[in-house]
C-alpha cells in the first residue's frame, strides 16, 4: 500500500506513522506536513532512515502539490490541522485556511483520482458540550463552540457530500482527547508534566470542573488503522478510551507522579480564570467503533507514568521547542 499522510510530523500523525511501521512491512508512507510551530521532525527521527519513509515539506492547502501527492497513493489519511483552542481564538483565520481549505483541497484531490480509502481526522469537540451521563453517538448533531473546533466540524460536514453527491466515500473519525510522547508542550498533559519538570507551578482553568475523556496515543493510532482498513468506507467512528476525568482529577493525578499529593500538590496549582470557548465535557459512545474488534490496551495510569518518564528522559527532544518558544505558552 502507497499511504500518503498528511500533517504525519505532529503528535498524532507521527505516532500514527510509527504505529503502522510497526506493524507492518508492505506500507510505504509519504509524510506531507508544513512544519508549523507544533512540529518537530525529530519526532520521526528513529523513522526518517527507513526506505519505507518519505517526508515531503509543504502545505496541505497546496492544491498543485497535495493533487501530485494524491495521485500516486493508494490511501490517504488526513491529519492535518491547526489544533489549539487558545491560537483559534486569536488567529481564527488560519484555522479556517488550514482546517477547511486544507481538507477540501485533500477531499477534492482524492476524488479526481479515485483513492482506494480516504480516512480525515476529527475530535470530539465538534458536537459540543454534553451532559453527565450522557455521551454522542457518531449520528448526533455537530454543535461546536470554538473557532477550532467549528473549523474542524466544517471539514467533517464536507466529508458527507462526497458521498451523498459524488458517490466517493471519505471515513471519519471523531478521537477523544489524546496524550503520550512527543505532543508539543502547550496541550495540558505535556505543559504539566514539562512545568513540573523545570520546578514551576501547573496552571488551573476556572473550578476545573471541565470533563475530558483521555486516550493513549498508541491506542488511538491502532484505531485510526482499524478503520482505514477495515471500517465501512464513508461511515464515522467515534474513538475514545472511556477514561474521563475532570480536569482538577488529571491535574491531581500529575502532580502525584512527581510525589506530590496533599498541600505540596496545591501549593504547585496556579488557578487561573476560565478560558473562552472551552466546553464543560466531552464523552462519545465508542460502541461502533468496537464492534470493529478494536479495544484501548493502556490503562490511563499505565500511559501517563509511561509519558511522564518518557519527557523526564527525552530532553534532546524538548529542550530545541523550548528554546524556539514553545515556554512561552505556560498557560498564562
Amino acid at each position: 500500500m502507497r499511504l500518503l499522510v498528511t500533517g504525519g510530523a505532529g503528535f498524532i500523525g507521527s505516532n500514527f506513522i510509527r504505529y503502522v511501521f510497526r506493524e507492518t512491512d508492505d506500507v510505504q508512507v509519504t509524510n506531507l506536513n508544513a512544519l508549523t510551530y507544533a512540529v518537530n521532525l525529530a519526532s520521526l527521527r528513529d523513522v526518517d532512515q527507513d526506505p519505507r519513509y518519505r517526508f515531503i515539506r509543504g502545505d496541505v492547502s497546496g492544491q498543485p502539490l497535495v493533487d501530485e501527492l494524491v495521485s500516486n497513493a493508494d490511501a490517504v489519511v488526513h491529519f492535518a490541522a491547526e489544533s489549539h483552542v487558545d491560537r483559534s481564538t486569536e488567529r481564527p483565520a488560519e484555522f479556517l485556511r488550514t482546517n477547511l481549505l486544507g481538507a477540501g483541497i485533500a477531499f477534492e484531490a482524492a476524488r479526481r483520482h479515485q483513492v482506494e480509502r480516504v480516512l480525515h481526522i476529527s475530535i470530539d469537540w465538534v458536537s459540543g458540550s454534553i451532559a453527565e451521563p450522557g455521551a454522542f453517538v457518531e449520528i448526533d448533531a455537530l454543535m461546536p463552540n470554538s473557532p477550532y473546533s467549528a473549523s474542524k466540524a466544517a471539514a467533517a460536514l464536507l466529508a458527507r457530500p462526497y458521498n451523498v453527491t459524488y458517490g466517493f466515500p471519505i471515513t471519519v473519525t471523531r478521537t477523544a482527547s489524546n496524550f503520550g510522547p512527543y505532543q508539543y508542550p502547550e496541550k495540558v498533559i505535556p505543559l504539566f508534566v514539562t512545568n513540573l519538570i523545570d520546578g514551576e507551578t501547573v496552571p488551573l482553568y476556572g473550578d476545573g470542573r471541565n470533563v475530558r475523556d483521555w486516550t493513549y496515543v498508541v491506542d488511538n493510532a491502532s484505531a485510526r488503522w482499524r478503520v482505514l482498513i477495515e471500517g465501512t468506507p464513508g461511515e464515522v467512528y467515534n474513538v475514545g478510551a472511556g477514561k474521563e476525568l475532570s480536569n482538577k482529577e488529571l491535574t491531581y493525578a500529575i502532580l502525584a507522579q512527581f510525589g506530590l499529593e496533599g498541600d505540596a500538590a496545591d501549593q504547585r496549582i496556579r488557578f487561573l480564570h476560565h478560558r473562552p470557548g472551552h466546553d464543560l465535557r466531552y464523552s462519545v459512545d465508542t460502541s461502533k467503533i468496537r464492534q470493529l474488534g478494536w479495544e484501548p490496551a493502556t490503562s490511563f495510569e499505565d500511559g501517563l507514568e509511561s509519558t511522564v518518564a518518557w519527557y523526564r528522559d527525552n530532553e534532546w527532544w524538548l529542550r530545541p521547542l523550548e528554546e524556539q518558544g514553545a515556554s512561552d505558552r505556560r498557560g498564562a
